[in-house]
């Protein structure tokens, strides 16, 4: 590292009011993914319409204000019925924006209809070309990769534009390059590698040889500039860090308070910050949960979820360690509670493997490729950035 390390003043704090808010429509899902982290994706427990509505109330006003999301996850959340999403739907008004984050295996020409008559938008889960799905099969153990493209190609045939999320188990050179052209084939508008992370019941290690991940990100910054016709989350959000610091802006990247990201579980039962924690018990923390939609509104369960919720003041204990220790605070906000608690076994240690591999390596990883490419703007990260 180089240069003097900027004291970043941002992320103090949990936001009274979240920008978007995930939704478990049903526990269910109908592959068995080999890294999945989820608890119950074998049980189809589906979300009671009582559920939606109690969300849909603090939903609308905050989508009054401005622009609100809701993300549908799962299980899968297709798995739930075209009938019986509709019902979950329709307490939100139509300023809401709704998200779907899909396997899309169950993807055809009526649920194409749905999306589009909904305005619902589309992410597809999908690792690359098929031998790179080899972890992504179904209950039987069978490949899931050609029902997953005939599911594309229903959102090709009527025009629905997607977004891709892709795990990475093994970053290794020339694989950056390889998924990039495939996505670029694949039609994605928007494209988020997630390099694969131990967490829930997925014990898999992410432990992971630091110049390879490094290399990783490095060669997809080359890849995406060569044509950078779709969006690729991460590199954008690195080049906008990198350009901030040079401006001198870097501590006004992050925003002021840590969103409290709400995931409402099948039952109404809420979990803050991380939905990979939904589900999960811990002797300490019991359920992680701080209320229930049934039977308190979500903002006051968010109001109440520091004092109220002991985990969650461990977590942001955690997160005033990482400001005054980590020199990449400015970059990531020293966020990810399932991370940590998955790794250390609970929320108030520092550095993680999934933030050395997406976070720490991933900015290292870019400014390599700055430094290669553009030596002379490179090397003015120096002045409060790490480089």
């Amino acid at each position: 590292m180089a240069g003097q390390r900027q004291a970043f003043s941002g992320m103090r704090g949990i936001a009274p009011t979240p920008t978007y808010v995930v939704m478990q429509p049903t526990t269910l899902c109908n592959l068995d993914c080999a890294y999945c982290y989820l608890p119950f994706r074998s049980a189809d427990r589906r979300m009671p319409a009582a559920v939606a509505e109690a969300v849909a109330g603090a939903v609308n006003k905050w989508s009054a204000a401005g622009r609100f999301s809701v993300v549908w996850h799962g299980g899968e959340p297709l798995a739930t019925g075209r009938e019986h999403f509709a019902t979950l739907l329709a307490p939100f008004d139509r300023g809401v924006e709704h998200h779907v984050q899909t396997n899309a295996t169950l993807i055809d020409d009526r649920w194409c209809e749905f999306f589009a008559a909904h305005e619902i938008r589309v992410s597809v889960s999908i690792d690359g070309p098929r031998d790179r799905n080899a972890d992504r099969v179904t209950r039987g153990g069978r490949p899931s990769y050609d029902r997953i493209l005939c599911g594309i190609e229903a959102l090709r045939r009527h025009g629905i534009g997607f977004s891709a999320l892709c795990v990475v188990p093994r970053p290794e050179p020339g694989l950056a390059t390889e998924l990039y052209d495939y996505f670029l084939d694949l039609g994605c508008d928007v494209l988020g590698i997630n390099i694969e992370e131990l967490e829930g019941v997925n014990a898999r290690s992410n432990a992971r040889d630091p110049e390879a991940v490094a290399g990783f990100w490095s060669e997809l910054v080359g890849a995406w500039r060569r044509d950078p016709r779709i969006h690729v989350r991460e590199v954008e959000w690195s080049l906008r860090y990198a350009a901030a610091v040079l401006d001198g802006t870097a501590d006004e990247v992050l925003p002021r308070q840590l969103d409290p990201i709400p995931t409402v579980g099948y039952d109404g039962s809420v979990v803050l910050l991380s939905p990979e924690l939904a589900g999960f018990t811990d002797p300490r923390y019991a359920d992680f949960t701080s209320g229930n939609v049934l039977t308190t509104p979500l903002p006051e369960i968010i109001a109440g979820a520091t004092s109220g919720t002991p985990w969650v003041a461990e977590f942001l204990a955690g997160v005033e360690a990482c400001r005054a220790t980590c020199p990449y605070f400015g970059f990531c906000g020293g966020a990810h509670a399932a991370n940590r608690y998955f790794e250390h076994g609970r929320f108030d240690g520092t550095e993680t493997d999934h933030c050395r591999n997406s976070k720490i390596h991933l900015l290292e990883g870019v400014l390599d490729h700055a430094r290669d490419h553009e030596p002379p703007r490179a090397s003015r990260l120096g002045a409060g950035g790490p480089v």
